[in-house]
């Protein structure tokens, strides 16, 4: 991981009690941040974060003007995590707005009004829909198919225009497919992994929607926080969109084997139908912005990382 110090300034992150978020607050808190929690406990919990950790607590949701405000302005950096995820979106349209876009203008106008050092807004590959080429570049064209991607486009689409309009310094990272420790798979709204990994070390037949060749971007969770906290430290970063991924596309039917082997278990995959939400054939990402940039690049592999989601998943049995 990435040699990282917040000297003792102030970060404020929004949704730190998720899965991913509450991954970033104890890395920030171990670098010397000053960590500050915005969460609404929709899908997070407190016991995600590790109680040796030192951070403050705030239970709120980032729909709330007057409290976002206040919040950012006691801050030094924002790490803007906060989200209805997509399965929630597209149950709710409605509160997909509110949150995903409602909640972000809040914190851009909140950041507007106060002045902060840095801002970073964790996006989503799921913007680019079917894209053209593999691996997807930055500059892909969106293709919007869920509530879930329009939203999470908007949101990086006012990012650009109050950095552009205002010299708000923010970035938007587009996240590809994270997973690993944290990822509970009695949480309804967790990851295909953590779903997996439950149905495999029970006996039961993994489900794969439609053939299974579907590829995707798997993420380890280290390697995200990492490259978030990195371009909220760089100023390289201001006004920049940049893919976190692997390069690396890797088929469910393949991440299914690797779990079954890392689990000693014997089980055969049962195919259902395919899936009305994040209906996606084949999705990897160039990192090579991200890379020449920020110098950064990831250090966990997709054997590694499944190992160690494994053993944490046992741990918690």
């Amino acid at each position: 991981m990435t040699d990282l110090d917040f000297g003792g300034k102030k970060v404020l992150v929004t949704g730190g009690a998720g899965f991913v978020g509450s991954n970033l607050t104890e890395r920030a808190a171990r670098c010397g941040a000053r960590v500050r929690v915005l969460d609404d406990l929709f899908t997070g919990s407190l016991e995600n974060i590790d109680p040796g950790v030192d951070y403050d607590f705030v239970e709120g949701s980032v729909t709330d003007e007057k409290l976002v405000s206040k919040l950012v302005k006691e801050a030094d950096y924002v790490a803007h995590l906060a989200a209805r995820n997509i399965i929630v979106s597209t149950k709710n349209p409605r509160s997909d707005y509110e949150v995903n876009i409602g909640g972000t203008l809040n914190v851009l106008m909140a950041a507007r009004e106060h002045g902060i050092g840095q801002i970073v807004y964790t996006s989503s590959a799921s913007i680019y829909g079917n894209p053209r080429i593999i691996p997807i570049l930055e500059d892909e064209r969106p293709h919007t198919f869920s509530p879930y991607s329009v939203s999470k486009l908007a949101g990086e689409n006012y990012c650009h225009a109050f950095y552009e309009t205002y010299g708000v310094p923010v970035t938007s990272v587009r996240y590809s497919n994270v997973y690993g420790p944290k990822q509970d798979p009695k949480n309804p709204y967790c990851g295909v992994i953590a779903k997996f990994i439950e149905a495999i070390d029970a006996d039961l037949a993994p489900q794969l929607h439609g053939d299974g060749r579907q590829t995707r971007d798997f993420t380890y969770v280290e390697d995200a926080v990492d490259a978030t906290l990195v371009a909220l430290l760089s100023p390289k970063a201001e006004g920049m969109v940049f893919n976190i991924g692997t390069g690396i596309e890797t088929a469910i039917t393949e991440l299914v084997t690797i779990l079954t082997r890392l689990l000693g278990k014997n089980v055969t995959p049962e195919h259902i139908d395919r899936r009305d939400i994040d209906n996606i054939r084949r999705r990897v990402l160039s990192i090579e912005l991200l890379r020449t940039r920020l110098r950064w690049q990831p250090q966990i592999g997709l054997e590694e990382g499944l190992k160690r989601t494994v053993q944490w998943h046992l741990g918690q049995k």
